[in-house]
């Protein structure tokens, strides 16, 4: 399989806002940047958003190495919560309902097709595609404004 780059960030002004995502895709010299926004949702809705439609792009299955800043996305992945959401109907560990089931579904099925390895990274510190990702959210989520 081939390996691809995905970095990732959602923004949202107020919680719930405008809010936009933005994402790099990179295979070789390859480079693709993609964005989007929506007039009302939550900051966690766009991070999820971001890496479903990067890994949308793809028309084989891949290794991606995701770089996000969203702990809710890294660690529901790399911890296994979401499948266990999934598993119980969508209800968390402490009996409250899992927020964003509908985007997950869409994830974890791109999951199913990608092998997907999570890596946290620092949002707004030196990391340059991070940084990007955020330009390309925040602008989106001012076109709403």
């Amino acid at each position: 399989m081939k390996t691809v780059t995905l970095y990732t960030d959602g923004a949202c002004s107020g919680n719930p806002g405008p809010g936009g995502w933005g994402a790099i895709l990179m295979y070789g010299e390859h480079r693709r940047e993609l964005s989007g926004g929506e007039r009302s949702t939550t900051n966690n809705r766009m991070e999820l958003t971001a890496v479903i439609e990067g890994l949308r792009l793809l028309k084989e299955p891949c290794t991606v190495e995701l770089w996000s800043d969203s702990r809710y996305v890294i660690d529901a992945l790399d911890k296994g919560w979401a499948r266990s959401w999934q598993k119980r109907g969508w209800v968390k560990s402490d009996k409250k309902p899992a927020l964003n089931p509908d985007l997950w579904e869409q994830l974890l099925s791109l999951c199913d097709i990608h092998a997907v390895r999570c890596h946290w990274v620092r949002g707004h510190a030196e990391n340059p595609f991070n940084n990007r990702c955020d330009e390309l959210a925040v602008a989106e989520s001012r076109k709403f404004r």
